[in-house]
């Protein structure tokens, strides 16, 4: 079996967890790759440890059984379109704050033993598909794990926007933007700006108003078959920034269609602990 391990230098300093993971899953049989999940050229701040050999990560994935991801849930967010696009299953290993998508802590490390062996499960994820239509022309398309956010720029104005489900109108108001989100994303952005909670493996999608002026400007749970739809109202003039899973924004003009259905990918996260979800949420967010 090829265990493919993605560090995060920022979180895992001195790849000192990779490492030692490393030596666990070589003692238990696997073959391991190391590889950063993103290039460090131009950073002389972090410098990996000369004993250890990186190898780039798209070439290692596409043979490799598993992936290992050390940091947050933006770490595993950064990985889960490579890997999921070639139904790799992921394991992640905290080293943020939160971190929901993650299986294990540092100190649980040991259990990376079971993997060679197969000792674990698979749980799938509902991804969603995030295109930009522009005149008809399609000139942007990402796929998404947690959300996409369309949100004004730095402006203190409010958008005027319409959210559609299969072109039928959902919901219109003013404010900030809107998070369209899976379940994963549930826990997010969409439930920092008063969205709902979804237990992760339901397949819906979530739409958030965030900081909408309006009384009427409610959360909705759509059925996954929808497409949801968001445009800047007619007559506006000003431009709104999509961002699909907190990466690169994306300029949306006036009379842009920001349209999200259901992808055919998924992604698969390894479970090893037996935690259920809601021992997640109470765990991450509640109080003791």
């Amino acid at each position: 079996m090829k265990i493919v391990l993605s560090p995060n230098p920022y979180r895992d300093r001195g790849l000192k967890c990779a490492l030692a993971a490393k030596k666990i899953l070589e003692n238990s049989g696997a073959q391991v790759a190391v590889c950063l999940p993103f290039d460090l050229e131009g950073n002389d701040h972090i410098v990996p440890p000369a004993e250890i050999e990186l190898t780039p990560l798209d070439e290692e994935l596409d043979n490799a059984n598993i992936l290992v991801c050390f940091g947050g849930d933006g770490t595993i967010l950064h990985a889960a379109r490579g890997a999921s696009s070639r139904n790799i299953p992921i394991l992640g290993v905290n080293m943020g704050s939160v971190g929901f998508m993650a299986e294990l802590e540092q100190s649980e490390m040991s259990l990376l033993a079971k993997l060679p062996a197969g000792g674990y499960r698979t749980e799938p994820r509902m991804m969603l598909d995030v295109s930009v239509r522009r005149e008809g022309k399609r000139v942007f398309y990402e796929t998404a794990l947690n959300d996409a956010v369309v949100v004004k720029g730095a402006v203190a104005r409010m958008l005027d926007l319409e959210v559609t489900g299969d072109r039928v109108p959902i919901s219109s108001f003013s404010g900030d933007g809107v998070v369209i989100a899976t379940p994963t994303g549930s826990t997010a952005y969409s439930m920092a700006a008063g969205g709902p909670i979804v237990e992760a493996t339901s397949e819906n999608m979530i739409m958030t108003p965030v900081c909408a002026h309006s009384l009427h400007a409610k959360p909705f749970v759509l059925d996954s078959r929808r497409v949801v739809g968001v445009r800047i109202a007619p007559g506006s003039h000003r431009a709104a920034y999509l961002s699909v899973d907190g990466g690169k924004a994306f300029r949306v003009m006036p009379g842009d269609l920001v349209e999200c259905r259901k992808s055919r990918q998924q992604t698969r996260l390894i479970r090893l602990t037996g935690r259920s979800f809601y021992e997640q949420v109470y765990k991450k967010l509640g109080k003791d």
